[in-house]
């Protein structure tokens, strides 16, 4: 069984026992997690498409803690003024662990 749930303007397919980074959520470590953006529901014999959510279904998760993505560098630049400036970017993640996939 999976589903697609959204979740930070991003969309994730999730299965039971699933390790994803979503956009920093808050809550401590081991404290749990309900999404109830679920967009579709597979459960090896049918599927339920949702317009524009899959009524009935919620996807529950563990927050294992946070991590942080890789860095991304950018630099702006102005020509003929000796301007240069560089800076960097690393965003913070939360670390879920999806501990079930089922009927409210």
């Amino acid at each position: 069984m999976y589903a697609i749930i959204k979740t930070g303007s991003k969309q994730y397919k999730v299965a039971k026992g699933d390790i994803i980074n979503v956009e920093l959520l808050e809550g401590a470590k081991g404290d749990s997690v309900e999404f109830g953006d679920v967009l579709f529901v597979f459960d090896g014999k049918e599927h339920q498409v949702g317009a524009p959510h899959v009524t009935g279904f919620a996807v529950k998760g563990e927050l294992m803690g946070e991590t942080k993505g890789e860095k991304l560098t950018s630099m702006k630049y102005k020509p003929r003024k000796r301007q240069n400036h560089k800076f960097g970017h690393r965003q913070t993640y939360s670390k879920i662990k999806i501990t079930d996939i089922a009927k409210r």
